[in-house]
């Protein structure tokens, strides 16, 4: 690659340029797989985010934070110790960098609402209290995470929310894109 032209690097991306642009039909199927996944609740993981989903679009968030609710615990089928880096790694070539913080500590702040347990301190989110996205992440947890685990809540169905998926997964991402796919 060190040899390559720009000829080259523009052959890859106009290659790589489907690939891309599925990206956002992708992750649909890919929250299809979690509907029969069930991890110590009463419903599952997917029915838990379409829950925070659902609760996050009835309170007029932004496209950004719905799609951050859909997906904050999509991790989980793969990375369950680090489900919520996973989540926001997934999202963060695409959200602001807001979302991006409140994914990636939405688990640490969800101590907050488990109680006291030996090896978990519930008020760990405190020592992020500087930061500028600290209450909009008590905000998701406390609105949209922890309260949606209502085996009886309507929520809306994966189909309501891919219109949003396919708007977050088709902008152009804002992060660094180490693979040059999509510059």
């Amino acid at each position: 690659m060190s040899d390559a032209t720009p000829a080259d690097f523009e052959f890859r991306r106009l290659a790589n340029a489907p690939f891309v642009s599925a990206t956002p039909e992708r992750v649909l199927a890919a929250l299809e797989t979690v509907a029969e996944v069930f991890v110590g609740h009463q419903i599952s993981i997917l029915d838990h985010m379409l829950q925070a989903a659902t609760r996050a679009a009835r309170d007029g968030a932004d496209d950004d934070l719905v799609v951050g609710a859909l997906l904050h615990d999509f991790g989980n089928l793969f990375a369950p110790h680090n489900h919520a880096e996973f989540a926001a790694a997934l999202l963060r070539p695409y959200v602001r960098e807001e979302v991006h913080w409140v994914l990636r500590h939405h688990g640490i702040f969800q101590l907050y609402h488990r109680g006291v347990k030996p090896d978990r301190d519930p008020n760990r989110r405190e020592r992020y209290r500087a930061s500028p996205h600290y209450e909009t992440c008590i905000r998701f947890c406390e609105r949209w995470d922890q309260t949606s685990f209502d085996p009886a809540y309507r929520s809306f169905s994966l189909a309501d929310f891919a219109p949003i998926v396919r708007r977050v997964f088709t902008r152009p991402p804002h992060a660094v894109d180490l693979l040059g796919w999509g510059e």
